[in-house]
Order: structure tokens, then sequence, then C-alpha cells
């Protein structure tokens, strides 16, 4: 059961990562030269949607890691002391 939760946060966690990677390149993309005050603020917020996924989509993957190893070591723990 725990092993199926850890694999659902580093799949979570990708799956946020990329979407985040999705609006940081694709949704804003490189900005325009001299782009008038609405595609500035339409920029702006694009890109802080996709820091912020990148951000937690990156953090969940390391929560899922870290969840991994601990069940890791915990089981190789276990099968020592048996």
């Amino acid at each position: 059961m725990f092993c199926t939760l850890s694999n659902t946060a580093l799949l979570a966690g990708c799956l946020i990562f990329m979407i985040g990677a999705y609006y940081e390149v694709i949704k804003a993309g490189i900005p325009y030269q001299d782009p008038p005050l609405e595609l500035q603020i339409q920029y702006a917020v694009n890109l802080g949607i996709g820091d912020e996924l990148c951000r937690i989509g990156f953090f969940t993957v390391l929560y899922g890691i870290a969840f991994r190893l601990a069940l890791w070591l915990f089981a190789k723990i276990r099968r020592q002391i048996r």
C-alpha cells in the first residue's frame, strides 16, 4: 500500500512539473520585444503559474523519492531483525 503511495507521489510530481514546463515554454513563451501592457500582464501571469507548478512538481517528486527511500530502509531493517 505504501509503495503505491510513493509511486503516486512520484507520478503526480512528474505530471505537475510537466504542466508547469508547458506553461513556461508554450503558454508564456518568449515575450515580444515591445509588447502592449495587456500582453506583458498575460506573460507575467503565465510565467508565474509555470514557475509555481514547476516548483511544486519538483518538491513533490523529491518527497516521493524520500518516502520511497524510507520505505526501502524500513523494509531492509525489518528483514535484518527477523
